[in-house]
């Protein structure tokens, strides 16, 4: 069984990690946040909204999100989703220039080991 983290997990900011999304319910744990633990490989750690454009990309490289697996209760997205993506995932597509739009108040703390805090403000949803 897997147990989510016991202590309050930060955003990017420094601040409290705000909800990612519950429709569908994302995050390594599907408590709709970005939370993340020892168990949580692939840093499931970037809150976004997920484009055509991304799920597209995501697919040619081998993750298709697009496609329902309901043997593992996903859903599949569609664009607008809310969603929580590895970290390097969304690296690689930021460096490829089709990076979904990020939501930094809900991006955990711990993308910022593969992601530069000022790559993933430069696509923010949620600052002004």
């Amino acid at each position: 069984m897997i147990m989510t983290p016991q202590e309050p997990a930060q955003n990017v900011l420094g601040e409290p990690l705000q909800p990612c999304g519950f429709d569908p319910d994302t995050g390594f744990y599907r408590d709709g946040c970005c939370n993340t633990g020892p168990e949580d490989r692939g840093s499931h750690t970037v809150c976004v909204s997920v484009t055509d454009e991304f799920l597209s990309f995501s697919a040619a490289r081998g993750n298709d999100l697009s496609t329902a697996m309901p043997a593992y209760g996903f859903p599949g997205l569609k664009e607008g989703d809310r969603w929580c993506l590895c970290a390097s995932r969304w690296m690689e597509s930021y460096q490829a220039g089709v990076a979904p739009r990020v939501f930094v108040q809900s991006t955990h703390e711990r993308a910022l080991e593969l992601i530069p805090l000022e790559a993933l403000t430069s696509k923010a949803a949620d600052l002004n």
